[in-house]
Order: C-alpha cells, then sequence, then structure tokens
C-alpha cells in the first residue's frame, strides 16, 4: 500500500510550512582585556545562512530531522518532507556531500541520527551554478563536528512513537579515527505502521461519488552508510562511500467506501486493495581530493554508481454494499505488478582556485547516465473461468534512457569590506529516450539550457546586511512519474503517469535584510513555466488524476522573523510572521496518453495566505539539565495546482532532561488536532472535487540517546557524491 499511500497523499498535497523549532539564539560571551567576543548561533553569509548548533541545547538529545525543524527558514508539517521558506523542497547534503538515497531513505537516516554529530547548518535558499540541483530545489547542507584526536565514539538512541498505532525505531553511529584513516558508519532501523483516514468526494452534474475509508500501512526499514577517508599525503585524500537502505511493506491495506449518486439513484460498493512491497537503494562514491595550495584551492573528482530497485504487487477487490458498510457479493477484482529498476552511472570534476586578492574561481562539470526498466503487468479476473487474464491495454514494459551533461563557471569577489559578489553560468545538455516495447510509443527528447546565477551581498554597517540572489534552474519529472502505470484508488478512481511529461523552467529572485544578526526579512519570487503536477479530469463517473503539465506557478512571500534569547537565555524564541501569495494558472480538457476529452480542468486565481510560526524554549533549572519546548505554527488557505488548501496549524510541546551522557525527550505534537489536510476545488461548470487527509498527527513520543566514547574524534572530511542528480528523482 506504500505506493497508494504515497499517490493519495500526494491527492492531499500535504501543505509543508514553517515548524522551526525552538532554537537557542543564546551568545557566548568572553571578556578579554574588556573587549567582548560575541559568537552568533545564526548568521548571514554571501550566498547562505548559517545555523551554529554546536553550542546549542536544542540539539542534545534530538536528530537531524528534529534539528532542522529548528532551523530559521527551514520547515516540516507533514514528517516526510522538508521545505524552505515554505515551499521550496529542500537537497540534502552532508559535509558538501548529496545523501546517496531516495527522499523516504533520507527522512529514516535524518531521523536516526543524532543531533549531537552536528557542528553547523548551512541554508542556501538560491544555490549557484557548482549545484547540480532541479528547479526550485534549496540545499540545505549539514556540517557534522571535527574533533582533534584518535580513537573512537558514538551514539545510540532509542525512540518509541505512540499515534494511531505503536511505533519504535534505533540507531547506532560510530566514529573511527587512527592517524591517516578515517572511518563513520551509521545502521539504523525502524518498525513504523502509518494510519490515515481519507474522504475523497467528486461529481459533476448528472453524478456524485463519496469514498472514504482507512489505509493501513505497516513498514519495516533497515538502513545504514560506511564512510573511509584515507590520506595519501598532507594534499590528497581518497575517500570511499557506500550507503544502504531496504524497506518493506507487506500486508498494506485500504478500504474505502464508495456511495455513488446517478439520475438513477444511488449504489453502495467497497473498495479494498491489498499490497506488499519491497524496495532496495544501495549507493559507492570513490572521491579524490586534491589541495593545490595553501589558499583553498583544490581539485575534486567523484564516480558514483546507484541501484534502486522496487517491487509492488497489490490486489484491487470491488464488492457490493449497502448503507451499513458491510461487504456483499465480488463484483470486480484485479492484480497489478509494478516493478522499477534504476540504475545510475555518474561522474563530476570540480576545481577552485582562490587568489590572494579574495577572487575565487570556480569550473567544473558532470556526467549522469540513467537506466530505468518498469515492467507492468496487469490481470483482470475472470469470473466465468475463475482464472486470471492478462489486460494488454494496461500491461506495458517501459523502459527509459536519459543523459545529462553540464558544465558550470563562477567567480566569487570580495570588494573591500563590505561587498561581495558571485556570478555564474551553467549549461545542461539532456538527452532522453523512452519506449514501451512492442508498442509504436516512444518519446526522444535532446534539448541544451544555458542557466545564469548571480548574488550580491552588501554590509551597511556592523548591524545591517542586504543581499540578493538570482538563479534559473531546470525541472526535470522524477522516473516514477514518466513510468506510464495507473494506480487505482477505486475502479474508476485513478492515477494516471506520463511518460510525456516535459521538464519546466524555473526562475527564483531572493532579497534578504539582516538586522544584528537577530532579526531578518525575506522576500523570495518563483516562477516556473510550463509547470506539472497531478490534475484532476471528470468525465461522467470516471476521475482521473493525470500527471502532466498544465501550465505556469507563481509563488510570492515576505517573511519577517526573529531569533533571540531574552532573560539571560531562560527563554529563547524563533519566531516568524508572513504572508505567501500563490497564483496558478492551469487548464487540461484532454487525456494526454489516449487522448479522451474530458469536462475542462480550469485554475486560474490566487490566494494570499497569512503564515506564522513560533518555536520556543524554556530553560527550567539553573544547572541548565530541564527544557521545555512549546511550538505552533499556522499555514492559511492557499491555492495549489488541483484546489485549494484549507487552513491548517499544529500545537506542540516538549520536555527534556540532560542527564550526564543521557539525554531524555518526551514530545506530544498536534495537541489541538488541527494538523489535518482538506483540498477543495470547484469548478465554474459545476464539477468538484473534494480531498481530506486525516493522518492521525496527535502523538506521543519518547526517545533516550546515550552518547559513549572519545568526544574529540576527528571527523571525516566533506566529501560531494556524483550521483546526487539522480538519487532524488528516484522517487
Amino acid at each position: 500500500m506504500k505506493k497508494q499511500v504515497t499517490f493519495i497523499s500526494m491527492l492531499a498535497l500535504s501543505f509543508s510550512y514553517s515548524q522551526d523549532m525552538h532554537q537557542n539564539d543564546t551568545v557566548a560571551t568572553k571578556e578579554i582585556a574588556e573587549v567582548t567576543l560575541i559568537k552568533k548561533n545564526f548568521k548571514k553569509e554571501s550566498d547562505r545562512f548559517v545555523y551554529d548548533v554546536a553550542r546549542s541545547h536544542v540539539a542534545k538529545g534530538n536528530t537531524a530531522f528534529g534539528i532542522l525543524k529548528a532551523t530559521p527558514m527551514v520547515s516540516s508539517t507533514d514528517d516526510k518532507t522538508i521545505k524552505v521558506l515554505g515551499k521550496s523542497n529542500a537537497v540534502i547534503f552532508i559535509n558538501g556531500r548529496r545523501t546517496n538515497m531516495n527522499a523516504e531513505a533520507v527522512v529514516e537516516l535524518l531521523k536516526n541520527t543524532p543531533a549531537e554529530n552536528i557542528s553547523k547548518i548551512e541554508v542556501i535558499t538560491v544555490p549557484g551554478s557548482e549545484y547540480n540541483v532541479e528547479s526550485s530545489e534549496a540545499v540545505i547542507n549539514i556540517i557534522l563536528k571535527k574533533k582533534l584526536d584518535d580513537g573512537m565514539n558514538g551514539n545510540f538512541r532509542v525512540t518509541n512513537h505512540q499515534d494511531y498505532y505503536n511505533q519504535q525505531s534505533s540507531a547506532v553511529s560510530l566514529n573511527f579515527r587512527k592517524d591517516k584513516l578515517g572511518i563513520s558508519t551509521n545502521i539504523n532501523g525502524s518498525n513504523w505502521q502509518r494510519r490515515q483516514y481519507y474522504k475523497l468526494q467528486n461529481g459533476t452534474a448528472g453524478y456524485q461519488n463519496t469514498s472514504e475509508g482507512p489505509v493501513s500501512d505497516p513498514n519495516l526499514n533497515l538502513g545504514g552508510y560506511l564512510n573511509m577517508d584515507y590520506a595519501l599525503t598532507d594534499r590528497q585524500n581518497i575517500a570511499l562511500s557506500w550507503n544502504s537502505w531496504a524497506n518493506r511493506s507487506y500486508d498494506s491495506r485500504g478500504e474505502l467506501f464508495n456511495s455513488i449518486t446517478t439520475p438513477a439513484g444511488i449504489n453502495y460498493n467497497k473498495t479494498i486493495n491489498n499490497e506488499n512491497s519491497r524496495s532496495y537503494n544501495n549507493s559507492l562514491n570513490l572521491n579524490y581530493e586534491l589541495k593545490t595550495d595553501s589558499l583553498g584551492s583544490k581539485l575534486n573528482l567523484n564516480v558514483a554508481y546507484l541501484n534502486y530497485k522496487r517491487f509492488q504487487h497489490n490486489t484491487n477487490s470491488t464488492f457490493e454494499s449497502n448503507t451499513l458498510r458491510e461487504t456483499l457479493g465480488l463484483t470486480n477484482i484485479f492484480r497489478q505488478r509494478a516493478p522499477q529498476i534504476i540504475d545510475n552511472y555518474a561522474a563530476t570534476a570540480d576545481y577552485l582556485h582562490k587568489f590572494k586578492n579574495e577572487l575565487t574561481l570556480a569550473a567544473g562539470g558532470n556526467f549522469s547516465k540513467t537506466e530505468t526498466d518498469n515492467d507492468t503487468y496487469f490481470e483482470q479476473l475472470n469470473p466465468l473461468t475463475g482464472n486470471y487474464i492478462k489486460d494488454e491495454n494496461q500491461s506495458n514494459h517501459f523502459l527509459y534512457r536519459e543523459q545529462i551533461s553540464g558544465a558550470y563557471l563562477s567567480a566569487e569577489k570580495k570588494i573591500g569590506e563590505k561587498f561581495s559578489g558571485k556570478l555564474g553560468v551553467r549549461w545542461e545538455n539532456t538527452h532522453s529516450f523512452g519506449e514501451i516495447l512492442n508498442s509504436d510509443v516512444n518519446i526522444k527528447r535532446d534539448y541544451s539550457n544555458l542557466l545564469p546565477f548571480a548574488s550580491f551581498s552588501y554590509d551597511i554597517n556592523d548591524q545591517n546586511n542586504v543581499s540578493y540572489s538570482f538563479s534559473s534552474r531546470i525541472r526535470r519529472p522524477s522516473f516514477w512519474e514518466l513510468n506510464p502505470v495507473r494506480v487505482y484508488l477505486t475502479p474508476t478512481n485513478y492515477i494516471q503517469n506520463n511518460p510525456f511529461v516535459k521538464a519546466s523552467e524555473v526562475y527564483n529572485h531572493n532579497f534578504t535584510y539582516m538586522l544584528k544578526q537577530y532579526y531578518f526579512f525575506v522576500v523570495s519570487h518563483s516562477l516556473t513555466r510550463d509547470d506539472f503536477s497531478q490534475i484532476p479530469l471528470q468525465k461522467g463517473d470516471e476521475l482521473r488524476y493525470i500527471r502532466t503539465n498544465y501550465g505556469d506557478k507563481v509563488e510570492f512571500s515576505a517573511t519577517v522573523g526573529t531569533q533571540k534569547s531574552f532573560f539571560g537565555s531562560i527563554f529563547t524564541t524563533n519566531t516568524n510572521v508572513g504572508l505567501q501569495i500563490n497564483r496558478v494558472d492551469a487548464f487540461l480538457d484532454h487525456d494526454p496518453i489516449t487522448g479522451d476529452q474530458f469536462s475542462p480542468f480550469s485554475i486560474n486565481t490566487h490566494t494570499n495566505s497569512l503564515l506564522i510560526q513560533t518555536n520556543n524554549t524554556i530553560r527550567l533549572s539553573p544547572k541548565k539539565d530541564w527544557y521545555l519546548g512549546v511550538n505552533y505554527w499556522y499555514v492559511g488557505a492557499q491555492i495549489l495546482n488541483i484546489g485549494t488548501l484549507k487552513p491548517l496549524s499544529s500545537l506542540d510541546v516538549s520536555i527534556k532532561k540532560i542527564w550526564n551522557d543521557w539525554t531524555f525527550n518526551l514530545e506530544a505534537t498536534d495537541l489541538l488536532r488541527t494538523n489535518v489536510v482538506k483540498v477543495d476545488d470547484t469548478q465554474g461548470n459545476g464539477n468538484y472535487n473534494f480531498v481530506t487527509n486525516d493522518q492521525f498527527n496527535r502523538g506521543v513520543q519518547f526517545s533516550v540517546t546515550y552518547n559513549f566514547g572519545n568526544k574529540k574524534v576527528k571527523g571525516l572530511r566533506k566529501i560531494e557524491d556524483a550521483s546526487k542528480d539522480a538519487k532524488s528523482r528516484t522517487r
């Protein structure tokens, strides 16, 4: 049921916004000869914001995922995705190296990585030309602590979470260094079950349907990584990284009760979907780094291989029912197998040269080759014979091959003590070919893009800074979005992927003003040309969610916030208030795959949404061993590409106890049960489509973390993975 849960969640559009947790804006003060040195926890640098969490009590007993939600401008409301400024999907880097897994595996890794290992978090709202990222994606670079001595240290963490079901997770991290060799490893596992309740309502002039019921998705996860770094000489290093993640989701079940109203009367039936699925993600990256001078100039080379496999088997059964929702006679049943195999080979080369006059030049290139194999088998039960018969129209074997070549050049210069600027340009060529075997369907594309970038920063004085960034990017569809498979919710309500989806062009602007490193004002604007998403098309009793290009999207936001401590750091607050304007221009009246005509779907409007978040930490004891956290966020109604998202909010409370190397944390989430997703769309022709998704976010979580070993073990150096671009598109 994992794929059905994922796709229905997309329908519900569990919009992620601010959950920036309590921050420690504590000022570290040290007096030397009547001079006070002040260390800021949050500051603006040339092209990024830097949150220093090494000395913060927020990190103690927390996870990397939790500390990200505590970082200014970073948020999550669905506990599955990380966003920057409430709209841009975040790409996670660790020590300058993009994480080697698909999105779900990355979240599991972050939730099982102790925050005590983190030194700083860099938030790059508009990535430069050197970053090979998609569209409006922001970059979050997690910098792990660098320690000094030989030896070994580590962390152990166990967590128990109770919402609708009880869930458990545990993780062990180890760091070892001896002379020139450094080894870092992590293994983590979890056993969790997701419970959601859906109410789907859609209708036309002569037809109305309501489908509602629970979806249960049990999961077992096992993952980890092994990183090895060896210093060949004082200036040369070689490193090997291996990442692995496995997921098993057996006995997933979705049960929807359908009430269908037509001019002839009301009919009732029940659709039950049972699914077994498993996924595997393995990647290797070999890195070589050569430092060419003492100023920081260096050459960086990477080669990488990624293998992703997912196997899904599901059975969809429809039964007659009545007003009591009883299951009666079987009316329809079909089975579907939808395996996906992805192989990616990648290489990157980067050279950075620093001059004594504070000029930095960077140049590099990348090559990526991806092959996907999607062999979907669909079979229908013949009630007369009791045998399953293959449906040739819905079975297909889709192969997709893609090559992306890229090169960039950038220059960064600091002029005087106040002004710095960065200019860059990136060129990308994409060549792709997709085909459905034993058919005449094939899609060939070959296109190039020139993508400029500019960033400027000016220190007005010691207390005031302004900066501006612009970038252009390409947003390519994920590999699974191109696989022409249907995912059924009911026999007449399904999602259709589309191999004809084209890449979108995205243009980003960002202006920032910071006062005293405590207060910030951010204005951002994003324009997406020919955006793509799931668009609902209705005709009679049929509702298709078509993955396709639909039109343009504009996002604008203005946010003012502060991160500051009061009363001798007893009370710390991170509070933001903002306005977000979303505009969508969408139109679709046919299925781009089959050509079938539908009633037109159209959105040409905008919404003004109020955004509020306040994350507060109160130190309860002078020994700094008890802390109370109170967090609240609110997101007003917003227009999205399938309708209007109704307001969301959540109140969370936590209490933490620190005892020597042990940390105990108890947290209660969504106390008021207000984090329930509702999306409404009503068309001018009377067609409507409403989605309600209750994810049972109210829950209680208790975690125990233990730190052991030599706390001064030196960490590994920064490495960037060559296959980073393909990984975010696996799922």
